[in-house]
């Protein structure tokens, strides 16, 4: 019996550069009009200057700036070729020539005219525009199914956090109950430094101006404007209903005190301004969605407490994936450009294939809770006199409008105390009630914070 031997195989030699496939850039061109030319505009045009070539591949096509659409056209604005420029956007967003349409210059109008203009000339829309969604979002979803027009606007809420595309599309096989999150790098930013340094809202603000979190009205920011509309989109895109701005209670910051903060230090927590977006009841008349901007202290312990400076986060739980959190930047040129920048690709491709991207949903059509409904905890100071018999007039008043106390601190300061009551959930509208008795009682000298406590059920 002869011996096996192994049969010779012929090798070839491969070079590196031979083994990867080498990737041709498309011949085809799609023109893009890019409206607005700032922080987040002049990103925009530079990654599609500088990522071209890869942006076409990613695409299936080459992604040209056909037109910028600028407020002045003296504006310096460095790496911006200045024959692009033109003032007239309306001209711009529905020239025959233009295939997309990004828009990135914020507001309600000349905005809301621009992009309905755009999606009836035919043209793909990516905006960034958080207040005019949140305000005008039912009708632009209506204009952009008649014409046939993609929509979209992952940038307009949570900055580079990929966040609605997952609500949307990832999700939607499964029933969100609740969308918590950070969705405001400036007030975040003002509440870290008060809760690291011991400064007041002022200081902090001052502090977040000067390094260019905050904006010099800070309005929009620090009274929860902003906040709000990003918490109407996300309740929309969640509970598939109708939500806009003027459905969300909101809050801002600037009551919130050195001694709040100091306050939630004492009993494990900080304080953070949160979008609450929340289901309530499976069916029939008890099902609605409330959705609030306010601040709130949540336990240390808990995922969003975490995210400090100028960052955000979104925590989302669902009835089968169970609890999901997104964070990153929030804000900030390159972040927010980052996701313009997905979309546009997105959307090429849509076009490059003759299809869509998926429609929002608003089939389930919930009602929208008042706040007086809404079951959350409470943390109540009150400035009292340092003498017997104090306590229990103010157990009477919570116990009086069904507020069950889960936990009292008093501190003694000479001839007045801090009294400290930490409540058990109970209805907005109760806890509003027992609020108003409290300030009318003798032995109160003052409700001096009455905060908001919410994640003691998400660690």
């Amino acid at each position: 019996m002869s011996e096996n031997k192994p049969v010779p195989v012929a090798v070839a030699k491969v070079s590196p550069s031979a083994e990867r496939p080498l990737r041709e850039v498309p011949g085809k061109t799609l023109k893009v009009a890019l409206l607005g030319c700032g922080t987040v505009g002049s990103q925009v045009a530079r990654l599609l200057t500088e990522e071209a070539d890869e942006l076409a591949i990613r695409s299936g096509a080459r992604l040209e700036v056909a037109g910028i659409a600028v407020r002045r056209l003296a504006h310096p604005r460095p790496g911006i070729d200045p024959s692009l420029l033109t003032t007239d956007a309306m001209a711009l967003a529905t020239r025959p020539d233009i295939d997309i349409v990004v828009e990135v210059i914020g507001g309600i109008q000349p905005t809301h005219s621009l992009l309905l203009a755009a999606m009836r000339a035919g043209k793909s829309v990516v905006t960034a525009n958080k207040a005019l969604l949140a305000e005008h979002g039912e009708q632009i979803h209506d204009v952009s199914h008649r014409y046939e027009a993609d929509l979209y606007y992952e940038a307009a809420v949570a900055g580079a956090i990929p966040i609605l595309r997952p609500l949307r599309e990832s999700l939607a096989g499964d029933t969100v109950h609740r969308v918590m999150g950070i969705v405001n790098g400036t007030t975040n930013f003002i509440l870290d430094r008060m809760d690291s340094s011991g400064a007041d809202f002022s200081e902090s603000l001052e502090e977040a101006q000067e390094l260019g979190y905050a904006e010099p009205d800070p309005t929009a920011d620090v009274e929860g404007f902003d906040a709000a509309s990003k918490a109407a989109i996300l309740a929309g895109l969640a509970f598939h209903t109708k939500v806009t701005a003027s459905d969300v209670y909101r809050e801002g910051i600037t009551e919130v005190t050195a001694a709040d903060i100091a306050s939630a230090k004492t009993l494990g927590r900080i304080v953070k301004l949160l979008a609450i977006c929340e289901r309530s009841g499976a069916s029939g008349p008890e099902a609605g969605v409330s959705v609030r901007v306010h601040p709130a202290m949540i336990p240390r312990t808990h995922p969003l407490a975490a995210v400090g400076g100028a960052y955000n986060a979104v925590f989302v739980e669902a009835k089968s994936a169970g609890q999901l959190m997104f964070y990153g930047a929030g804000a900030g040129g390159t972040p927010t450009a980052s996701a313009v920048l997905g979309d546009i690709v997105a959307v090429a491709r849509n076009r490059l294939a003759g299809t869509r991207g998926p429609e929002v949903s608003t089939h389930a059509g919930l009602p929208v809770r008042p706040m007086g409904d809404t079951l959350t905890r409470y943390h109540v100071s009150l400035d009292v006199a340092d003498k017997p018999g104090v306590l229990a007039p103010v157990a009477e008043a919570f116990a009086r409008h069904g507020v069950s106390i889960q936990a009292v601190r008093q501190t003694s300061r000479g001839e007045d105390a801090l009294l400290v009551i930490v409540t058990h959930e109970a209805r907005d509208a109760d806890l509003a009630a027992t609020v108003s008795e409290l300030e009318a009682l003798p032995v109160v000298r003052a409700v001096a914070s009455v905060m908001r406590v919410e994640g003691e059920g998400d660690q």
